[in-house]
């Protein structure tokens, strides 16, 4: 499969993205403005693994920082084109693709517009079909490797001088957190392209479709939005997900880290139900008090108005009302990170909880 994306698929992927961005993956303007520059800049072409050449280069194009709104970040769509071609000239030979670390409210439309501008491909492949807080959890199984990749990051907020632009080589697990500390020098928000690999491989270990499904969950949630219908019945239907809970949020504990990490617990209390949400920057966990865990990484998780609408971390107050909404993992696509014992532990110990399932 392969196509021009098109103006209506922008829209499309922020509303789909917005629901696999499990409370956090960036800010629906932010994907709003990447996907109309690409358009401004000539419709990329999204492709599907079956059609890529075995020994082509793809690397993925991802943002990273903390998105609930506790710093003041610049990220703009030039940082993301910047980034690709640090890592191509770095790599010494042509991209020919990009794909995306994960699914989320702007990060779905992270490869677009340095597609667009450099003629790169838009892989219908993500590191996660969910967003996650650290690299390695979309990095398609490389963190425990040995083999040496290639990691750039361009972006940050120039009126306090915090731009940055860097290149590094290393193992994944290494590196990675050099760029996380980039983002947190640059203001909360840094462009990175990183992991060039052959489509060989991502073809195994990528979750493929991720951006085509985040655009057909979009698509259905604008048809029944604008046809006055039940949004949260066509998310339901389109993904076949639950409502965990519905109620109004009691508690709300999220402190942002040096690391560039929001970490914390928002509680939810309704129809008589209590729920603990552990947030990553994004929803990790879901426990009740009554039944245990209700919820777990790779497992989607999202909160979202009686509307429909999600709400992100950086948008939830104590006083709102929510649902609380998972999709199990069994449902999406997984790559071959959430399977990876390795990118667990960091996450574990921030949050305090177990999230490592080996029956994955």
């Amino acid at each position: 499969m392969r196509r021009l994306l098109t103006a209506d698929d922008v829209e499309a992927a922020v509303c789909g993205g917005s629901i696999f961005a499990a409370g956090g993956g960036g800010w629906a303007d932010h994907g709003r403005m990447l996907g109309e520059m690409a358009m401004a800049a000539g419709s990329p072409e999204l492709v599907s693994m079956d059609e890529v050449p075995d020994d082509a280069w793809i690397a993925t194009a991802a943002a990273i920082g903390a998105p609930a709104s506790t710093t003041a970040w610049e990220m703009r769509g030039e940082d993301y084109v910047r980034a690709a071609q640090l890592l191509e000239e770095a790599l010494g030979e042509p991209l020919y693709g990009l794909m995306i670390g994960q699914n989320g409210m702007s990060s779905t439309l992270n490869a677009w517009l340095p597609a667009a501008l450099r003629g790169y491909k838009v892989i219908d492949a993500v590191g996660d079909i969910r967003a996650h807080p650290t690299g390695d959890m979309g990095s398609i199984g490389m963190a425990g490797s040995t083999e040496e990749m290639i990691q750039t990051a361009a972006g940050g907020h120039r009126a306090s001088h915090s731009y940055i632009e860097l290149i590094c080589r290393g193992a994944t697990a290494k590196i990675s957190p050099v760029l996380r500390t980039a983002s947190d020098m640059s203001g909360g928000f840094i462009a990175s392209c990183r992991n060039p690999l052959r489509a060989s491989y991502v073809r195994e270990n990528a979750a493929l479709g991720g951006i085509s499904r985040a655009i057909d969950l979009g698509a259905a949630i604008l048809a029944a939005r604008d046809g006055g219908g039940d949004v949260v019945g066509a998310i339901l239907q389109e993904t076949g997900g639950s409502i965990l809970a519905a109620g109004r949020v009691t508690e709300k504990r999220v402190r942002y880290t040096p690391e560039a990490f929001d970490i914390g617990t928002i509680a939810i209390e309704g129809e008589g139900r209590a729920l603990t949400l552990h947030v990553m920057n994004e929803y990790m966990a879901v426990d009740d008090p009554r039944e245990g865990r209700v919820a777990t990484y790779p497992d989607v998780i999202t909160t979202l108005d009686p509307a429909g609408a999600p709400v992100s971390v950086g948008q939830v107050a104590v006083g709102m009302d929510l649902l609380v909404l998972r999709i199990p993992a069994d449902l999406i696509p997984l790559n071959a990170s959430v399977r990876d014992p390795s990118v667990y532990p960091a996450v574990e110990k921030a949050l305090g909880i177990a999230l490592y399932n080996p029956d994955l």
